[in-house]
């Protein structure tokens, strides 16, 4: 059974994702996709996300994973993609 999971991330460049995913060993199958065992992630880049001057970039990512990968999929996605704040 496949989990449907859609997210926007702000900040992370679109290639960076791309190569995050390629890390926990996905392939590239489609210009827009990186799929490895039990999981595949469409990539779209969507406009600038504004907050007053401030410009920051954003990509909707389309997770499909299935659910015997879930949980350590998305535990090492998110440490990938954690950013320290100030």
């Amino acid at each position: 059974m496949m989990k449907t999971i859609f997210h926007t991330m702000r900040g992370i460049p679109y290639f960076l994702l791309k190569e995050y995913l390629q890390e926990l060993g996905g392939e590239i199958k489609a210009e827009d996709t990186v799929a490895g065992e039990g999981w595949s992630v469409r990539l779209e880049r969507m406009e600038p996300f504004r907050l007053g001057s401030l410009e920051v970039g954003q990509v909707r990512l389309e997770m499909q994973i299935r659910e015997d990968v879930y949980d350590d999929f998305v535990e090492r996605f998110r440490m990938k993609t954690l950013r320290a704040g100030g």
